[in-house]
């Protein structure tokens, strides 16, 4: 059974940062690429960042681009997002998900991706 747990969301001011985390457990965590996601209420979960299962590779959405990293810790079975130069548009639940299939990197499409954190709230004020 894979279970996510995602930390380290909170309020933050606009131009702030955070820096998110996703502790993975019940697979062979450094063999899958991963992802984060969030969701603001009333809008469809949305693709935010990818790392590949070595670190190697990353992608990322274009709202994004620029301002957060991903990275991940193999050795500790977690990813990271680290989100600067926040934005009210930013407020969200955060969610990461492992993707489906080992070995391959993940985009932005949610059936890449086969489990998910309960997430963490992201609220940026203005």
């Amino acid at each position: 059974q894979v279970q996510l747990v995602e930390s380290g969301g909170g309020l933050v001011q606009a131009g702030g940062s955070l820096r998110l985390s996703c502790a993975a457990s019940g697979r062979t965590f450094s063999s899958y690429a991963m992802g984060w996601f969030r969701q603001a209420p009333g809008k469809e979960r949305e693709f935010v960042a990818a790392i590949s299962w070595s670190g190697g590779s990353t992608y990322y959405a274009d709202s994004v681009k620029g301002r957060f990293t991903i990275s991940r810790d193999n050795a500790k079975n977690t990813v990271y997002l680290q989100m600067n130069s926040l934005k009210p548009e930013d407020t969200a639940v955060y969610y990461c998900a492992p993707a489906q299939a080992m070995g391959v990197m993940t985009g932005p499409e949610t059936d890449e991706y086969d489990y998910w954190g309960q997430g963490t709230q992201v609220t940026v004020s203005s």
